[in-house]
């Protein structure tokens, strides 16, 4: 089930732990996708991506932040023209292999058709397209707090959303972590939220963060065409068919 807009709007803007959550994810996307190297392509996210998608607002060619009807929309960005569009949960309002990036945050966990998603997402990326998934880690502690969107829907293993990306034709090639400081607003854990992100990126199987990043490819699957051996079953019979067998004659 899909968590309101208003809440998740409340979480990320308007509070502490929320604010710094925003910006450790932040931080892993733009490694994995430098704001620079997306000039004159298409970004979208879908879910409640927008706080992710600010800084590719000035380098990208478009960009679009799609939220699902169950969930509700805002305005984004602030004191700008608006870009964030309300749609169906598996049917977008989006043309056919347009999509460069994509970036897929609190809407593949909290759906109740991740397959579906999961088609839309393949239908919308383009040839050499990636998309970006943000999950829940089940063995994480934000996926135990009710306090934080990252507590509610179904949190994944690294091996299950690899696995169900693998069966809906995506390959996955980058893998990230990201939320190592406990889910809590107490004044120490806030101060030293940046120092839990560097040990955790340096240690991550000891540390185990609060959400997975992973990079998708779309996978074009190779024509299929029949075989040699199919379309002829005895190749010599074929060219021997139609040859006349000369008649033995007495001697």
């Amino acid at each position: 089930m899909h968590l309101d807009v208003l809440d998740l709007r409340q979480f990320y803007y308007r509070t502490r732990l929320g604010r710094t959550a925003q910006a450790a994810i932040r931080s892993q996307v733009t490694t994995l996708w430098p704001p620079e190297t997306t000039k004159g392509e298409t970004v979208m996210g879908f879910g409640f991506a927008v706080p992710m998608l600010r800084p590719y607002l000035a380098p990208a060619r478009r960009v679009v932040g799609l939220m699902p009807g169950p969930q509700g929309v805002m305005h984004w960005p602030v004191g700008m023209p608006n870009v964030s569009v309300l749609c169906e949960e598996t049917l977008w309002p989006v043309e056919t292999g347009s999509v460069d990036k994509l970036i897929c945050l609190h809407g593949l966990e909290t759906s109740d058709h991740p397959s579906a998603v999961l088609d839309e997402v393949y239908r919308v990326l383009g040839p050499g397209g990636h998309v970006l998934f943000v999950v829940p880690n089940r063995a994480g502690m934000w996926a135990r707090r009710d306090g934080t969107p990252f507590g509610f829907g179904r949190p994944y293993s690294q091996g299950q959303l690899d696995s169900q990306l693998r069966v809906h034709g995506f390959v996955p090639e980058r893998k990230a972590t990201a939320l190592y400081a406990p889910p809590s607003s107490h004044r120490f854990w806030m101060r030293s939220a940046g120092l839990w992100e560097n040990m955790g990126n340096k240690v991550s199987p000891v540390l185990r963060g609060g959400v997975f990043l992973v990079e998708a490819s779309k996978q074009i699957p190779r024509p299929a065409r029949p075989s040699t051996r199919g379309l002829v079953r005895n190749p010599l019979g074929a060219v021997l068919d139609g040859v006349s067998v000369p008649e033995a004659k007495p001697i």
